[in-house]
């Protein structure tokens, strides 16, 4: 049974209670048909389900929409949705469920509501918000959270308000003290919170078996013709780099919008090459679609982006008929392009009239008359009468002007008043001259904008250096649209993959045999002729737009179409699994050509294909390019998978494994730091780069400057200079704090370089990734989760105690304690070294060891086995603990162990061992813990927490806190199981020197609660 008819069985309960309306949130509005299957398949056929999207925003049980009871079907878009007269969704669903309403509020693919505590940064998503609202407003509903990846990691879980973790009346007052204390617990402590969580009833966990399913990840191999394409696209965007580097020192301007230009940049970075690596796949996907088709199989490819918006772009520039497929990645390139290139604005030339109002500007505080006029005028003026009215004083004053303007016109050259109509005025300093004063003399025509030759000299010089920089502004700004042309030609002459939807959906035999579920409204289709494409929307008269993917999904299930491509817009719950209840019940060859961004949408997508009812399970394809670079997406995914099946199963290991792939983690970020402190030679490299021999130093030199070269190209290293001197010709730079532990960007970015380089600096990466992991382990620092006590006898003693009973729940936390045996006795070590040589798998230093030094008076015995393909490591095993947690390599070995010539030495030092150890330490009889310490010690004592633990949990770390040991402090998760009744327990490991402390403060927690 699903998770769907388990909502169905819920609501079906509370209806036979009386509480007759419910909520049932999801994704999409299509699964409305599912959620009406379900209640059918449980029986509840009486039951309506009303679709909210298609309901009016007044009062659900108002005469006019008279929904009075049932289940009313919304998304968490609705959730958020207003009318345009402002009216609210979630206030209309409030008023239809009534202040007093207990009934049951379903958040199915709850995980839409994860972002509700965002990290530092970023702001809550509005749907969570509402999420969070609807829960605060019905005190007294009853809510579901219902989801295949629920929570990701713990910050995912701050909209489950309802369970009752954090808050008052816990150990943890806020959420933010709940996600302190699991971050510090580690992977083992979100386990816990599980294995809580169904202590108390409050936890359903089903998983589908994936008995029969089959996980394969395959490399895909890069064409010879694609291999060219990516390096010379690698090459492309980092010339365009410095083309915009060297654009943007023209623009002084406009640098304040630089930094939205370097964004837009390197997010179109990514998504092109992210592109380029999909495009890689499309032929082995094709490839392997083909051929589970010819067994009889159906096939199902995931994938992530559609292309539309580049299509849709492409289609409004050019028209419905293309001569081709379009190119995402050199559409994307050429909006890059063509919207953020930096262009000087292009200058205005000055034209007559702009001359004119230049003239005219320039001399527009200069009076129109001399300043002996003005004198003249200023003393007519004041010889008006006082007692004479205003307006008289006006008229005579208008007058007298008008009159000393005739009378004293004169040439401002020779002074003289004669000759006042052939008197020039210059229309730019006012002056009055006579045309035979002006050297030369002036004989031609006048203009009304007549100047003189001085004016008219200083109006020629102002042009003519205004024109010289007009010039110049121009010829930068031809030059510059000139560059621009031709980065656009350049673009267009590429050889870029095609869409790889389209492709896909091409190569498999068009939409009449490919179902496709994405969220597009239209697609490119080989026109009839074969020759050409045409746009088509994917709608029909038949089929509304909004129906089309179910109307896709159900050509699938019945068979008629035996291929679909699904993307996560337009699958959402959809099922598309061999369900027995179908026409077509082939297994299903999942495909993913482009894994999702995150671990909990790729168990999203790959839940399509392997869900309850199915006649088989999936076989799953898990496609990746030899790129180091592309691993950064399943990188994501399994930082992601460890932590989510520990969320969901309460044991890590029961997802999908990638965690080969998982480098964005804290050793992932010491290691990029080493390794670019390495490559910047502020320190060694840890180790040896690939393609370099430690005999030839000067490769590991030359892999150094190439390494540089690369990094300063995709923006890494940063203010680069060439040295001189004793260092002349080396490159130096720096990289920035933030990028000095950003294994996302760094992955993010060399998807830009060649593939040679990229490889190499990937394998660098991993190379000393693996190193500091190794060392982790030895220092016993490594995060593995819950650790697996395995040894030679597990045994309970005595019946377990318990130590404080939950109030609210019920569920109790109870004390066991095991005595472990966990030596091997030389009988078994033999028997393990002779099965190796009778197989024929041992090698050459297989064998027992002896140690060279004395520790405590006494020598210690090993058994060796080299590890299989390991290239030099090796397995050990000791007398008093068994094979060791931690591996050895091989120059370890020979430097602290010899190996032993007869098997009598080794028989009698590793019996002495195993005796000795029963009793004591490896610290010998005068240890300090006394008792207390289990380090080589075969016989011990293992006390383990086990049942409700989240309600002590500051208890005990306060207890643990105040250990001597550093290892004691730490809080562990353990899995162990008896030897005689095979009975499994899984809790808290608590240390023999705390044990004391712990029960003491545990008493006293209870006592304060009681």
């Amino acid at each position: 049974m699903g998770k769907g008819r388990t909502i169905a069985g819920l609501i079906w309960e509370n209806w036979q209670h009386g509480r007759c309306k419910a909520l049932w949130v999801s994704v999409g509005s299509d699964l409305k048909f599912d959620a009406r299957r379900d209640l059918d398949d449980v029986g509840a056929s009486c039951i309506e389900v009303h679709a909210l999207n298609k309901l009016p925003y007044s009062k659900l049980d108002s005469k006019a929409v008279g929904i009075k009871d049932g289940v009313v079907f919304l998304t968490y878009s609705s959730l958020i949705a207003s009318s345009e007269k402002g009216r609210s969704r979630l206030v209309q669903l409030l008023q239809w469920c009534g202040s007093d309403f207990d009934g049951l509020v379903v958040f199915d693919e709850c995980h839409k509501a994860k972002n509700l505590i965002p990290e530092a940064g970023s702001q809550p998503t509005r749907t969570g918000e509402a999420v969070l609202e609807i829960q605060a407003r019905l005190p007294e509903a009853r809510f579901v959270y219902c989801s295949a990846t629920g929570a990701s990691e713990p910050r995912n879980m701050g909209y489950m308000v309802r369970l009752g973790l954090w808050g008052a009346g816990t150990c943890f007052p806020q959420f933010q003290d709940f996600l302190g204390a699991l971050d510090k617990g580690g992977v083992g402590a979100l386990e816990l919170v599980a294995m809580d969580m169904k202590a108390r009833g409050m936890y359903v966990c089903r998983t589908l078996s994936y008995k029969g399913a089959e996980f394969e990840v395959i490399e895909a191999p890069l064409e010879e013709g694609m291999m060219d394409m990516y390096k010379k696209a690698a090459e492309f965007w980092a010339e365009l780099r410095v083309e915009l580097l060297s654009a943007n020192t023209f623009l002084s301007e406009e640098k304040p919008n630089s930094s939205q230009v370097w964004r837009l940049y390197w997010a179109s970075h990514q998504r092109f090459f992210r592109h380029m690596c999909m495009s890689a796949k499309v032929p082995a996907a094709v490839r392997l679609a083909k051929q589970a088709l010819a067994e009889g199989k159906c096939v199902v490819i995931g994938l992530q982006s559609t292309g539309e918006a580049r299509t849709e772009e492409f289609v409004t520039k050019y028209g419905l008929e293309l001569e081709d497929f379009v190119s995402g990645p050199r559409e994307l390139l050429l909006k890059l392009v063509e919207e953020n290139y930096p262009v000087p604005p292009k200058p205005d030339s000055l034209g007559e009239e702009s001359v004119k109002e230049l003239q005219r500007k320039r001399h527009s505080a200069t009076p129109g008359v001399s300043f002996k006029e003005r004198q003249r005028k200023t003393a007519k003026w004041n010889v008006t009468s006082d007692t004479d009215s205003f307006e008289e004083s006006l008229s005579e004053s208008d007058l007298e002007s008008t009159e000393s303007d005739e009378e004293f016109q004169i040439c401002e050259i020779c002074n003289s008043e004669e000759d006042k109509k052939l008197l020039l005025r210059c229309s730019c300093c006012a002056r009055l001259v006579h045309p035979g004063c002006l050297v030369p003399p002036w004989t031609d025509l006048v203009s009304d904008d007549w100047s003189c030759y001085s004016c008219k000299e200083k109006t020629d010089e102002y042009f003519h250096a205004r024109d010289a920089y007009v010039a110049e502004l121009m010829k930068r700004y031809e030059a510059s649209l000139e560059r621009k042309t031709k980065i656009l030609d350049i673009i267009r002459s590429l050889d870029l993959p095609n869409n790889p939807l389209d492709d896909l959906i091409d190569k498999l035999g068009g939409p009449e045999n490919v179902a496709e579920m994405t969220g597009r409204r239209g697609m490119l289709l080989r026109a009839s002729g074969g020759k050409g494409v045409i746009y088509q929307a994917r709608s029909t008269k038949e089929v509304a737009m909004e129906m089309v993917n179910m109307h896709e999904k159900q050509l699938f299930m019945d068979g008629k179409k035996l291929v679909a491509i699904i993307s996560e817009a337009g699958s959402a719950g959809v099922s598309l699994q061999a369900d027995r209840r179908t026409l077509n019940q082939k297994r299903r060859v999942h495909i993913t050509l482009e894994l999702p961004w995150s671990a909990d949408r790729a168990i999203q997508q790959f839940g399509r294909t392997h869900r309850s009812n199915q006649a088989s399970a999936p076989q799953y394809r898990l496609l990746f390019t030899y790129l180091g670079g592309e691993k950064r997406f399943a990188s994501i995914v399994a930082k992601r998978l460890e932590s989510l099946g520990a969320l969901t199963q309460g044991d890590r290991r029961a997802g999908l494994s990638l965690s080969a792939f998982n480098y964005d983690n804290n050793y992932g970020k010491k290691a990029l730091m080493m390794m670019y402190r390495g490559i910047m030679e502020q320190d060694p490299l840890p180790v040896l780069p690939p393609g370099c021999s430690s005999e030839e130093p000067a490769t590991i030199q030359e892999f150094i400057t190439y390494a540089k070269a690369a990094l300063i190209s995709v923006g890494i290293v940063r203010d680069t200079v060439i040295c001189s001197g004793k260092d002349g010709g080396k490159v130096s730079g720096r990289i920035v704090d933030s990028d000095m532990h950003d294994v996302g960007r760094f992955l993010n970015r060399i998807l830009g370089l060649p593939p040679d380089i990229q490889n190499r600096l990937f394998e660098l990466f991993v190379s000393i990734l693996d190193l500091t992991v190794h060392n982790a382990r030895n220092e016993g620092q490594f995060d593995s989760g819950i650790i697996d006590i395995k040894a030679n006898s597990i045994e309970l003693q005595g019946s377990p105690r318990t130590v404080h009973v939950d109030n609210l729940s019920g569920a109790s936390t109870v004390l066991f304690t095991f005595s472990v045996d966990r030596g091997i006795t030389w009988e078994s070590a033999k028997s393990l070294l002779e099965e190796r040589q009778k197989d024929g798998v041992a090698c050459a230093n297989d064998g027992f060891y002896e140690s060279r030094r004395e520790w405590m008076g006494r020598k210690h015995f090993i058994l060796a086995l080299e590890c299989s393909g390991s290239g030099g490591t090796y397995k050990i095993f000791r007398p008093a603990v068994g094979e060791a947690l931690r591996e050895m390599l091989a120059a370890e070995l020979k430097s602290k162990y010899k190996k032993l010539s007869t098997i009598e030495k080794a028989n009698k030092g590793w019996q002495d061992e195993y005796e000795v150890s029963s009793v004591q330490c490896m610290h010998g009889p005068k240890c300090k813990l006394g008792t207390y310490c289990t380090v080589g010690r075969r016989l011990q004592e293992v006390n383990v927490l086990g049942g409700l633990i989240l309600p002590v949990w500051s208890t005990i770390e306060k207890a643990l806190s105040k250990q001597v040991r550093q290892s004691h402090r730490r809080t562990r998760v353990v899995r162990l199981e008896t030897t005689t009744n095979c009975q499994r327990i899984v809790g808290l490991l608590i240390p023999n020197a705390a044990i004391e402390s712990v029960m003491e403060d545990l008493s006293g927690f209870q006592d304060v609660e009681s």
